[in-house]
């Protein structure tokens, strides 16, 4: 499964969703739906401004978690 930590790095970073909806240029709700692991996809543009707003690497945001089938 696939794990967004976007919560984790926006703690580390101090920042609000709404300071990086504002940076990123993505609404709240989608930016939400992205934070509580309800998102589909992402696109890459949209995770290059992420990860420039936070300063830090795709594998900070992006975890492959091995469950159990």
């Amino acid at each position: 499964m696939i794990v967004i930590n976007l919560d984790v790095m926006m703690a580390k970073r101090k920042m609000s969703l709404n300071e990086l909806s504002e940076k990123v240029g993505i609404t709240l709700a989608n930016l939400s739906i992205l934070k509580n692991n309800k998102a589909k996809a992402i696109r890459f543009s949209t995770l290059d401004a992420i990860c420039h707003a936070l300063n830090c690497e795709v594998g900070d945001i992006i975890e492959f978690v091995d469950t159990p089938d």
